[in-house]
Formats: C-alpha cells, structure tokens, sequence
C-alpha cells in the first residue's frame, strides 16, 4: 500500500495516540484487502516497521478486530501464524429496514453470512412496534457465549439526514419519517450503531463484498424496492450537503403517471424498480403479489409479461443513461432482484441504454449486476465505521 510510519514533528501536532490509531488504522486495511497475513507480511504491504506493526497488532487483538489462527502451510510443513479479521471471538451486527420486511444478521468483521445467523422480521405499522420486533431479532443474535458484539450498521431507504442520524423522508417507509432508528437502537442494546441510506450501503457492499473490491470509483443503480443511486468517488461515497444525494428515483419521467410515495407524480421508481413490477404484475392477474411471487409466476411461465419488461427495460435505461452522462463512471453497477424474472431483460437495459447515453461517454462504462446485498451492505457500513473510528481521514 505505500504507506510509511508517520512522523511525528512540531509541525504535524500528532500526538503520539493518535499515530498509534493511525497505524492500527493501517494495519487493519492491509488484512481486509489481503486476507490473513503474518506480522512480517503486513509490514511488508504496509511499510510500517516491523516493531510498530506489532505494537499496531497487539492493540487490535485486544480490542477484538483482529485474532491470530494458524494456517495449514500448502508445503505440508508446521502452519502458519496469521492475523486474520475476527470471525470467532467477536461479531458485527447488520440490520436492513425496509417495506415490507427487515433482516438481521450476525457475521464476523470477515463479513461471511450464515443462514443460521439471521432473523428475518415483518415490517410492523408503527415506529414503536418496529423498534420492539427489532431489537428481540438483535438480542437473540448477541446472545452467543464468548462471542463479543462490536456494533450494529442499520440501511435504511429514503433520505437520511447523517448529521442528525435521522430519517427526513422515506416515501417507501413513512413511519421511520423524522426518527432516529440508530439513536434509539444504540441507547435500548448499549451498542454502537451507524445508520446508513441503503443505496449507499450498497456501494460499500459491492466495495467489500462484490465486484468493486480495488475500485475507489464507481456508480451504483439501486432499482429494488425504489429506485436509488451511490456514487464512490476517490473511495469517499458522495453524501451531498445534507447526506440527502443519490435520489434519481424522483425524476419525472411522466408528468401525467402514477401518484409516487414522494407527494409527486411520475417518479421514476414508479416505474423502473422491483416494487413498480411487481404492481404491476399484480394488476394483470387481480391479487397483490410481492416480486418475488411475481418472479415464480413470470419465469413459470404462468403469467406473460413482455410488455411489462419492455417497458420496465425503457425506464431503468433512463436512470442508467442519466447517471452516466452526469458522473461519466467507468463501472455501474445494478441492483435489483427483478432481473431473476427474464434473462432477455438486462441485455434489453443495456441495449436501450445506449440509445439514450451519450455515446462517449457510455462506451467508456462498464454496466454489470451487482453482487453484493443488502445484508452485506449494513455490514460493511459498520465495519467501515469501526475502522475509520480509530483515527481520523489523513486526506
């Protein structure tokens, strides 16, 4: 990585605290880009000297980010020492609210999610019961015997006010309206907890997780249950002045269309998103369904819906063209279950979208599906924060 122990002098004011956290801080990147690593490895990659690097170490291990396993050597011969992300001894937390249904999972900071270490949990009518249903689901997953829990990320939909950790306006969950899920969730669980946007929670998963592992820049299209947008910039997600950017969702793109959650008309998550499908597949057969009864019925073959991946084909381009001829990103990612529902339908976005970019500007773009998640988006918001909690930005 380049880096070099930093010098402390008159000029730089670093106090000798801070340059440990600084080089913990450092330490700890090099194993969550290389996987386990010995001492000499990590001081190796990182261009701290040895004797820091073990000053470094044996402060992560004790507060729990770090543990030493040995590692079976492929020669045959004695294993190996490695430091590796804890996985056994300690746990982060991840919590998805959404419409419709929460997550809650439980993982080492190695971010690897188990079926039995998660609580899927409905999504109640009010902010009272939500925080209550919540919380059982979080306890139930804390209560594992010698297992320290180190924190808990939360992504949420809609805009987030980060200064406050509060949600402003979510047209797809309107009881977290003017609430402060994180707060509240910190003060019941004693934990330390980080709120999130989920379209920003999925630019850290894809970054952690999917496909952006070594990409500082990047887009990403969230066309789930709204349609929203993360953008990576320098390796720094672009927040906006107030944490509210990335609601390409409230475009209009129908001035005359459906009423949207947001108090307009015509939004493009009306149209473009797995929720706007699924409607719209509950129309044709008279029965609400949820996207993923109206991905069996259409892949069964039981429901024909050409025309409505025709036109759900036209409107995601939009929103795709747009964001590349406004942040001209070299890779843009694409979330959304939907697309389990046809396999014709992404060659359809993609098509379509070249029509509509600029084409400079779409030849120079990647488009793919993204492979991270929700889940691992609330995970990876948490672990960021425990990492960058040590010591602050040097840039």
């Amino acid at each position: 990585m380049g880096h070099r122990d930093v010098p402390v002098t008159a000029s730089s004011r670093i106090q000798p605290s801070l340059l440990g956290k600084i080089n913990e801080q450092q330490v700890l990147r090099v194993i969550q880009e290389r996987g386990p690593s010995s001492r000499a490895e990590v001081a190796r990659q990182s261009g701290i000297s040895a004797p820091t690097v073990s000053k470094a170490v044996a402060s992560l291990l004790r507060s729990g980010l770090l543990e030493e396993v040995e590692v079976p050597e492929l020669t045959g011969g004695r294993p190996a020492r490695k430091l590796r992300l804890a996985a056994e001894r300690s746990q982060v937390l991840g919590l998805v609210i959404d419409a419709g249904h929460c997550w809650v999972v439980a993982t080492g900071l190695d971010g690897g999610l188990h079926p039995d270490r998660m609580r899927r949990v409905e999504t109640p009518g009010t902010y009272e019961a939500l925080l209550d249903a919540l919380i059982a689901a979080v306890r139930a997953l804390m209560d594992r015997p010698g297992v320290r829990t180190l924190g808990l990320g939360i992504s949420m939909p809609g805009l987030i006010d980060y200064r406050r950790g509060r949600g402003v306006l979510s047209p797809n969950l309107p009881v977290t309206n003017g609430r402060t899920p994180g707060r509240d969730l910190a003060e019941r669980l004693g934990l330390d907890c980080v709120l999130l946007q989920e379209s920003h929670a999925l630019c850290l998963a894809e970054r952690y997780y999917g496909s952006a592992r070594g990409l500082d820049d990047f887009a990403m299209l969230d066309v789930s249950t709204g349609v929203g947008m993360g953008v990576m910039s320098g390796g720094r997600l672009l927040r906006g002045h107030s944490g509210f950017a990335g609601e390409i969702g409230h475009i209009t793109v129908d001035p005359e269309g459906r009423p949207c959650g947001c108090g307009n008309r015509g939004c493009l998550e009306t149209v473009a998103s797995d929720t706007s499908f699924a409607e719209r597949i509950s129309w044709r057969i008279g029965q609400r369904v949820d996207i993923d009864e109206a991905i069996r019925l259409v892949r069964s073959g039981e429901v024909a819906a050409g025309a409505e991946i025709g036109d759900l084909a036209r409107f995601m381009a939009i929103g795709l063209a747009a964001v590349i001829n406004i942040f001209n990103p070299a890779t843009l990612f694409v979330y959304g279950r939907v697309f389990k529902a046809d396999e014709a339908l992404f060659p359809l976005v993609l098509e379509e979208t070249a029509r509509r970019a600029l084409r400079p500007s779409f030849a120079e773009c990647r488009i793919v599906q993204a492979r991270g998640s929700k889940r691992q988006g609330a995970i990876a918001g948490i672990i960021q924060h425990l990492t960058e909690s040590l010591a602050p930005a040097l840039s």
